[in-house]
């Protein structure tokens, strides 16, 4: 049996654990199970103690971090947001459609299984660079796998984000992230408690399809890595509509003990894990597991994720009020066993005990093993920081051809950068009529909650370029980042979610490289006083060519009291007034998009996150939006200013502006328009709210200066260079749709 161990992904030490545990050898079907459970995908075993830094609790907090199926902060009224990101890296990188897709389903399963109903959907994609053919496909299958879904069920996708570097070329990052809401009252747990109860199997029937989807997904991509595309599932967004139909009407009579999405590694993580959480054991009998493929071992049916299924606990008197539901929205369902007092999962088979495994043996930082694996600074990692990046862009700079207004058109047309309408017009983003600002009108999606009068602002963020030059500043910046995000628009960040997307964790560097990052996200939620509530750990993240950047995704909510305050980057009115906000250091081009198009590499050392000004400002411009100073707020991060103005006109259609830079030659002027600075906004504000504004940023001590004004002209006017609406808009919005037609 060892040597098959090996073949699924275990080692000699973990399976000599695994015999300490049992008191005897596994069979086949318990050594599978132990494969997918002590996965780095399930048990966090290489990442646990690095998590644990994380801060994970606030005043709206209502679960664990882990303990439930995804994070819950409360709102008021007895409402609560429910919200999680997970990734679907490997799947998608190998069925680009239905892994994107499948991938969907899965984060809005982990949703509604807790009773909330999901109100928006959001995405992280990392791809390679745009001119490459197979970029072309995976970016175009991935976008339609998710369309599809998320179109079919009847879920806004509201935002995200779309990057393009080399880093990714053999590696795509799928994220997706659901958010729903839900009455903390019929909220449902993912324990199964109550000794005798049923356990019931609902949904879709099993098949073979994505059998050790959670052990290929702990592993690395390899030229080989096509032919595991029976470990991708296939989804089915008709069905996941009646299960959440029919879970949400469970939900509402209060019918259910606990209900569990089968997600990654199917029936055996669901089972193991509801029954590790109520201290509890699980008896079941494979032989009544509706089926859709003949003769299947009980390792397949344990190990299928075959999708769109839910395990629910009752009691034996709500159990015909269950079925009455299940037969009313159509879907299969099945008695398959009961809750026992033995803390062990059982498995029966034929008239067999086909396995049997107490649940902590299978429980992430229990009995699944938890490692600190050594860590260690990546050896080129200093060579690329002592650069000098500003003597090098100096020198490309001079040497090229590029006037500064060529360089402006140039960097707001890279993909990363560019308009990404190709990608969310495939979206609907206003079903079910919650949507306020959409896709292009704001930093962050606002949709409305008319169960409590309230608003929340949703966003995804990383920079993988900021973690490759220094992975701690990177997952700093990724939550200050998509707080500057939901700030912009008026919302408080009350709470974030994170994929941690990374290598090959048996590699010190890249181990080095994580630890780092986790405590640079621990830091900047600490200043800002928000909890990480969950998310997803991703290793493996490799090709034949390197590993990716380091690409701690961070999904970040927050919350509008008042309709009032919601708040568009674009310009309202001729004649207001443009403040900046926050420091501009111009050397801070380490990881810049200035960087990218002119050295076609990154070198030196990302922006400073400037913790503490981070945490001022957003407070600061938090409080003038509230007392209705502000008409426009643009967080500044790709491109610098210069993009930010460019967005800020493109958006805003018929006005434009006139800025002033205060540099008089063209070097100072590039660096100061294309600098990366954290920790800045471009507002907006009314002539006659400037005495105001400009009181409280004082009081404040906000840095902030008077960079111009907004025009009657759709121009962009800086000193006495101008690009006029009609350029911006074609660079902005065709690099996209140009690259894939051709």
């Amino acid at each position: 049996m060892l040597e098959i161990a090996k073949q699924l992904k275990l080692s000699e030490e973990e399976y000599n654990r695994i015999v300490e545990l049992l008191g005897r050898e596994p069979n086949y079907t318990e050594l599978g199970i132990f494969s997918v459970m002590w996965s780095e995908h399930c048990s966090y075993k290489s990442s646990l103690i690095h998590l644990k830094k994380f801060p994970t609790a606030s005043e709206r907090s209502l679960t664990e971090m882990g303990e439930e199926n995804a994070g819950v902060l409360k709102l008021k009224d007895n409402w609560a947001l429910a919200f999680k990101i997970e990734s679907h890296n490997h799947p998608s990188a190998v069925e680009p459609f239905q892994g994107a897709a499948t991938g969907v389903g899965g984060i809005l399963r982990d949703i509604f299984c807790m009773g909330a109903y999901p109100i928006a959907s959001l995405d992280s994609l990392h791809f390679g660079e745009l001119d490459n053919p197979i970029t072309k496909h995976l970016f175009d299958g991935v976008v339609r796998g998710i369309a599809f879904y998320g179109n079919c069920f009847g879920v806004p996708t509201v935002a995200g984000e779309v990057r393009f570097e080399h880093a990714y070329s053999g590696n795509p990052l799928v994220n997706a992230m659901a958010v729903g809401i839900v009455d903390v009252n019929k909220m449902i747990s993912a324990k199964a408690e109550g000794i005798g109860n049923p356990v019931i199997y609902i949904g879709a029937s099993t098949g073979r399809d994505g059998i050790h989807g959670a052990s290929f997904a702990s592993d690395e991509l390899t030229e080989s890595s096509h032919q595991d595309r029976p470990s991708v599932q296939i989804g089915d967004p008709f069905t996941e509509k009646l299960l959440l139909e029919a879970t949400q009407e469970i939900a509402e009579k209060g019918l259910a003990v606990g209900m569990q999405d089968m997600g990654a590694a199917g029936l055996t993580s669901s089972a193991a894990e509801m029954a590790a959480k109520g201290k509890v054991g699980i008896e079941m009998n494979l032989d009544k597991i509706p089926l859709r493929e003949k003769e299947m071992t009980p390792y397949e049916i344990m190990l299928s994720e075959s999708q769109e299924r839910m395990l629910l606990v009752s009691t034996a008197e709500n159990l015909p009020k269950i079925e009455t539901i299940l037969r009313k929205w159509g879907l299969h369902y099945a008695v398959i066993g009961e809750v026992i007092q033995e803390p062990v999962l059982r498995l029966r088979w034929r008239g067999e005990i086909a396995g049997e495994i107490p649940v902590n043996a299978l429980k992430a930082g229990d009995g699944a093993p938890v490692y600190d694996l050594p860590r260690k600074k990546p050896a080129w990692l200093e060579k690329i920081q002592s650069g000098n990046p500003v003597a090098k862009i100096k020198s490309k700079y001079r040497n090229s051809e590029f006037s500064l207004h060529d360089m402006l058109l140039s960097t707001l047309g890279i993909p990363t950068i560019a308009s990404k309408k190709w990608v969310w017009r495939q979206y609907d983003n206003q079903v079910g009529v919650r949507t306020v600002l959409i896709p292009g009108s704001g930093d962050s999606a606002v949709l409305r909650l008319m169960e409590t009068e309230q608003f929340i602002a949703v966003c995804t963020d990383c920079n993988g370029a900021y973690g490759y030059l220094d992975p701690y500043i990177g997952g700093a910046l990724a939550v200050l980042e998509s707080a500057r995000n939901v700030s912009a628009v008026g919302a408080k960040p009350i709470g974030i979610t994170d994929c941690l997307n990374f290598g090959n964790p048996k590699k010190p560097e890249v181990m080095w490289q994580f630890a780092r990052a986790c405590l640079g996200i621990a830091d900047a939620c600490d200043i800002l006083n928000i909890p990480v509530t969950g998310g997803n750990v991703s290793f493996y993240n490799e090709s034949p060519e390197s590993a990716i950047f380091p690409t701690p995704v961070v999904g970040m909510v927050g919350i509008i009291e008042n309709e009032k305050n919601i708040t568009p980057m674009a310009f309202k009115n001729s004649g207001d007034i443009i403040y900046l906000l926050g420091i501009t250091e111009p050397t801070e081009i380490g990881g810049s998009a200035l960087q990218k198009v002119l050295c076609g590499e990154y070198s030196g050392n990302p922006p400073a996150p400037r913790f503490q000004l981070h945490s001022n400002i957003i407070e600061s411009l938090l409080d003038m939006i509230d007392c209705g100073l502000v008409e426009s707020a643009h967080d500044i991060s790709d491109g610098g200013i210069a993009i930010a103005l460019a967005e800020c006109v493109i958006h805003s259609q018929n006005l434009g502006a006139k800025i002033q830079s205060n540099y008089d030659n063209d070097w100072d002027k590039l660096l100061w328009l294309f600098s990366e600075s954290q920790g800045r906004f471009i507002i907006s504000v009314a002539q006659n709210n400037i005495s105001a504004i400009e009181t409280k940023l004082s009081q404040s001590n906000i840095p902030y200066s008077h960079m111009g004004e907004v025009i009657a002209e759709p121009v962009l006017a800086i000193d006495e260079m101008r690009w006029n609406l009609e350029e911006l808009s074609k660079t902005y919005n065709s690099t996209i749709p140009e690259a894939m037609r051709s």
